[in-house]
């Protein structure tokens, strides 16, 4: 098993599901229960993850004039959902952390769907293949969903409730130890995958970067033009510029075989390490 194994599917995942697991001891139930008696946030935020991101993936395609396995390498990244990277983004830049996760849960599950049919469609158009079937390993996604983001959430949550003088002394502890795995994940993310992601920032840099910031300020706009504010913008705006890197790279190089079309996701995960970063430092210390 070489370092790359090692980091992207054992450290990682469970990096990720201490972050969930720290999330989980700032919620109550009720976090979520306002979201669906308040529905808005939801809707507008899934309708970003899931029409305009595809489209804005598209368009910058055209845009660059991209090749067509560097395009289809972009528009994977814009069907994905957000994933738990969002969700830590979410928590230390003091975003709405209940609306963070729900999204994330959400947009998983059904682009688990939409995924193999609007990729299809996508390769077709950029190749001129009309016989591509795309199957994604539904189970295996809903159980890597479960396992990273919901259960370890579900632990948190749950130790709040019983004891919740504990959970409030570990808030602060929790989200600097967040900042620190997010810091240690950024940069052996970097080292184990330096060839690549040099090539795919030629290849790709700008369209990603493009691709990052105009997802994120999407969100940022969509969510003022419906009159939301404060954690709630926050965590649109993330949810709508931070997409799930890793599931990207596993359908372009495990999925279709295609290692090239995986150089966007290299690129465009420095720059989501990047913004991601900034917004933590930024937001993270201010009263929402």
């Amino acid at each position: 098993m070489d370092a790359t194994t090692i980091i992207t599917q054992i450290f990682l995942p469970i990096s990720l599901a201490i972050i969930m697991f720290g999330m989980g001891l700032t919620l109550v139930v009720s976090d979520f229960g306002r979201l669906f008696a308040y529905p808005k946030e939801v809707l507008i935020g899934l309708f970003n993850q899931l029409v305009f991101l595809p489209l804005i993936g598209f368009l910058i395609i055209l845009l660059f004039d991209l090749n067509s396995s560097m395009a289809i390498g972009i528009m994977i990244l814009s069907l994905c959902p957000g994933g738990p990277t969002s969700n830590l983004i979410t928590q230390v830049a003091r975003g709405n952390i209940g609306l963070s996760v729900t999204l994330t849960a959400l947009a998983s599950l059904i682009t688990v769907f939409t995924i193999p049919i609007i990729l299809s469609e996508a390769i077709s158009y950029f190749t001129g293949e009309t016989d591509v079937v795309i199957e994604l390993p539904i189970l295996q996604t809903m159980l890597q969903i479960l396992l990273i983001t919901v259960i370890p959430v579900s632990i948190g949550m749950v130790i709040r409730k019983k004891n919740e003088a504990f959970a409030l002394r570990m808030e602060r502890p929790m989200r600097i130890a967040s900042t620190v795995l997010f810091i240690i994940i950024f940069l052996l993310v970097m080292i184990a995958n330096k060839d690549l992601i040099v090539e795919a920032m030629k290849e790709v840099g700008l369209a990603t970067l493009l691709l990052n910031l105009s997802t994120m300020a999407l969100g940022y706009m969509t969510a003022k033009v419906f009159g939301i504010k404060g954690k709630s913008q926050i965590s649109i705006t993330i949810e709508s510029g931070i997409q799930n890197g890793t599931l990207a790279f596993v359908i372009a190089t495990t999925i279709l075989n295609n290692v090239e079309m995986g150089l966007p996701t290299g690129a465009y995960s420095i720059w989501m390490f990047i913004t991601g970063g900034i917004l933590m430092w930024r937001l993270g210390s201010s009263k929402l």
